[in-house]
């Protein structure tokens, strides 16, 4: 991807009640991504998974983002980050009363095609295809976790 590739820094990929705004995709022999994610508050958020080829690291702007790696879990505010290495379950989730708005980088990158594609899946009427999330998911290098991985 060259930097006619880039997509715009004003496109919000809306996946229920989180928000994907890429700034920046792999390319120019940069495996790395980066976006900006706002998380509603008591938004409806993905379910745990890892992704066994892709480091990601999360650092709150705003608001209070819960975030949950392995069996270790803080409330981040601004200025907080957190790590997942390859394969390590993490979720994610916004308690609070205020809207959470986060940097997101992942090495290699996912890519925006990911979001909107999954935004295609879960924007339909009624419930989503959960076939077609955990295909989606499986294509993008992403492995939805079982119950018995995630820690209560």
């Amino acid at each position: 991807m060259d930097q006619t590739d880039v997509p715009a820094a004003d496109e919000v990929i809306r996946i229920g009640d989180l928000e994907i705004r890429y700034l920046s995709e792999a390319g120019g022999g940069c495996r790395m991504g980066c976006f900006e994610m706002r998380v509603a508050p008591n938004g409806l958020i993905p379910p745990p998974h890892s992704h066994p080829g892709h480091e990601e690291l999360v650092y709150v702007l705003e608001g209070k983002l819960r975030y949950r790696v392995g069996d270790t879990t803080r409330d981040l505010g601004p200025g907080d980050s957190m790590a997942t290495a390859c394969g390590e379950v993490h979720s994610f989730s916004n308690p609070n009363a205020e809207p959470v708005r986060a940097l997101v980088i992942n090495t290699p990158d996912i890519g925006a095609d990911y979001f909107r594609e999954i935004a295609s899946i879960m924007g339909g009427k009624g419930p989503p295809d959960k076939a077609a999330v955990v295909a989606t998911m499986r294509k993008f290098g992403l492995v939805p976790a079982s119950p018995a991985s995630v820690g209560h």
